[in-house]
């Protein structure tokens, strides 16, 4: 048997096993908290409902010494995207054993029979593509793509050519998430020219572009800046205005746009509070579970549950996280709320435009100016899937927790 057939028998098998979120809520748990469960999805799935199901993406360096194990945990808990980072997470005199580490894992789990995360490397540079591809095994059923940190018009092509390169070898799905996060992008003066030809390099690349990613990180250290737990990025203004003019520049819902993720949520340990904590009372007490808010503040989730609300209303879908416990509240908010799929649905049922009132008798519902808000919606709610009425965001973040 040769390296080719062993590989394509490796994918054959890995598109029978698709990933689906909330799959560790079995049972009653599932029943009572869905009212449409979500869709299995995997590898071969469609690129733009691919894009949504990345959900919360977490990063795990590529010198963890137990790294599949890491991932196959991760995987149990409800992780449905991963990224091994070679960039940042690694030092520089560590960079080749992380590379050998990160190909051999994959290796390990692409024999592996239940579904691992749509698994991604973030590699420090274009050349490392090949390098990776061409050291990869049975791995190569493993991987789904490549991160691409520094993203910007003078190192975009390398990549995107060394992606392209990648996919034509191994004949399979294999897609890039290129990271906005670099100076020229930050700087008032240049961003406008550098999202234009960011957005007309990514154009000619479209079907190999799973998503964009957002590095506030980078972006803050431009001005020395570190945000403090209490505040959300989008109280950052230098850095909320550049995040604004990516989604204006490539997140467009014309056909044009990508989807774009939230960035990286800093913090995950007790400390003392300067200012009140951003989560009300009531919906926990509506639930019955007041000490769990206590749990979140006490953790900083409530800023993080702030903080993706807002990424949601501003046009921005999934998130990068760097801890576990991010995940779950990311995913929770992403479930399809029951008002929200009666009123999608509603608004995608007629053709002519015009205003109704809502299902719910709250809200009108213009149908052409909400059409693409209903669309997205749906497509979320295929692999998020939709809440039962009266199942509120606590009753899914209670449930993920405590599994």
């Amino acid at each position: 048997m040769t390296a080719g057939v062993a590989i394509r028998q490796e994918i054959s098998l890995r598109k029978r096993v698709p990933l689906r979120h909330f799959r560790q809520l079995q049972g009653p748990d599932a029943r009572d908290l869905f009212f449409r469960q979500p869709e299995e999805f995997g590898a071969y799935t469609e690129r733009e409902v691919l894009a949504y199901a990345l959900g919360a993406t977490l990063y795990a360096p590529a010198t963890r010494a137990d790294l599949a194990d890491t991932i196959r945990r991760r995987a149990e808990r409800g992780v449905c995207s991963m990224v091994i980072d070679l960039e940042d997470a690694v030092a520089d005199h560590e960079v080749e054993m992380a590379k050998l580490r990160a190909v051999h894992t994959l290796d390990v789990l692409a024999t592996d029979p239940d579904p691992n995360p749509l698994l991604f490397i973030r590699v420090r540079d274009a050349d490392t593509v090949g390098a990776i591809v061409d050291a990869l095994g049975p791995g190569a059923a493993a991987l789904l793509g490549f991160v691409f940190p520094k993203f910007d018009s003078i190192s975009g092509q390398k990549y995107l050519d060394a992606l392209e390169s990648a996919a034509e070898k191994l004949d399979r799905p294999l897609y890039g998430m290129p990271v906005l996060e670099s100076a020229t992008l930050v700087h008032r003066q240049t961003r406008d020219h550098e999202l234009s030809r960011i957005a007309d390099m990514l154009a000619e690349h479209r079907e190999r572009v799973l998503a964009v990613r957002v590095g506030a990180t980078d972006m803050c250290s431009t001005f020395g800046i570190r945000r403090d737990r209490d505040l959300t990025i989008y109280d950052v203004r230098v850095v909320a205005d550049v995040i604004a003019d990516i989604v204006n520049y490539l997140g467009r819902a014309d056909g044009s746009g990508f989807v774009i993720t939230g960035p990286v949520w800093e913090y995950f340990a007790d400390h003392e509070r300067m200012f009140r904590p951003l989560l009300r009372t009531a919906p926990f007490e509506e639930s019955d579970a007041v000490p769990f808010r206590q749990y979140l503040v006490s953790r900083d989730l409530d800023g993080l549950l702030r903080e993706i609300t807002l990424d949601r209303a501003n046009g921005i879908q999934g998130k990068t996280v760097i801890h576990p416990s991010h995940v779950a509240a990311v995913h929770a908010l992403s479930v399809v709320s029951h008002e929200e799929y009666s009123d999608a649905l509603d608004i995608l049922q007629v053709d002519v435009g015009g205003v109704a009132a809502s299902g719910y008798r709250n809200k009108m519902n213009e149908m052409r100016p909400h059409r693409s808000w209903a669309r997205q919606t749906l497509l979320r709610a295929r692999v998020f899937g939709v809440a039962n009425k009266g199942v509120s965001f606590v009753d899914l973040l209670t449930a993920s927790v405590q599994v």
